[in-house]
């Protein structure tokens, strides 16, 4: 999709995984809620958050006390923060691959979890092959086939994206997110009129909001109209906390002065 894909993939994981606690296991009956071992779990994704390598270090070492399912997630999590995202992302898929009799949802989570850990590393293929096996086990998750829509523009298939994005528009058309996706892959498809039409109604339901601000600014770019282009980057700079968005919004800025000083 856009050149923020995989910054917002990043974003993704390291908000949704790193910052995951002991909730994540219990619902989804990795542990018993309350148990010694939940709580061991919740410390050890709480080191995840803040310390990943002692995190890394703990979680090692309380598997080989036994620890199992919860201490391999939390070494897994810790490698995430440590941008480990390859050695995180077999772990995970290793972990999703085991059998889970009656718990799809867990298993779907995890293979979900692995796939955009590959994203990130860069391989997209291997993660939409997750995510495919994530949805035949929860066909009707929206995370997993947006999640799988971004795997697809990896790979340059934005049509299948646009397949995807679709159903979830289906069927939940007020999710921002999505909306603000497929007017990225629209872009791409160079199907400007309807890329226009999916940020307006994003930022409609969440004005101001930088990704879809960011999306506005490519999509004016493309029309020609760079003072409006500009407009929109400017303000993600002004809103937004110095990291990855913010250096999308200054490359793009870059980009239009030094073709206007060509």
């Amino acid at each position: 999709m856009a050149n923020s894909t995989k910054r917002m993939m990043g974003l993704l994981i390291l908000a949704g995984l790193i910052a995951a606690d002991a909730s994540f296991a219990q619902r989804n009956q990795i542990l018993t809620p309350k148990s010694q071992q939940a709580r061991e779990y919740a410390a050890c994704m709480a080191l995840a958050r803040s310390t990943p390598k002692v995190a890394h270090d703990s979680a090692l070492a309380w598997r080989q006390k036994g620890g199992g399912e919860a201490a391999i997630h939390c070494i897994a999590v810790s490698l995430l923060g440590m941008s480990q995202y390859s050695q995180a992302a077999r772990m995970l898929e290793e972990l999703a691959d085991q059998p889970k009799p009656g718990r799809p949802k867990l298993q779907a989570g995890l293979y979900g979890q692995a796939a955009n850990a590959w994203t990130i590393a860069g391989r997209p293929q291997t993660a939409a092959k997750l995510l495919t096996k994530a949805i035949k086990l929860q066909p009707d998750n929206q995370d997993l086939l947006i999640d799988r829509s971004i795997a697809h523009a990896g790979l340059g298939k934005y049509w299948e994206a646009l397949d995807d994005l679709n159903a979830v528009l289906d069927k939940a058309p007020d999710n921002a997110d999505a909306l603000i996706f497929r007017a990225s892959a629209w872009r791409k498809v160079g199907t400007l009129d309807l890329a226009e039409q999916d940020v307006i109604a994003a930022l409609a339901l969440k004005p101001n909001d930088p990704d879809g601000l960011l999306e506005r600014g490519l999509i004016r770019k493309a029309q020609g109209e760079i003072a409006a282009a500009r407009k929109d980057w400017l303000k993600v700079l002004e809103i937004s906390v110095q990291g990855p968005l913010t250096d999308a919004a200054r490359r793009n800025l870059e980009s239009i002065d030094v073709k206007k000083q060509q």
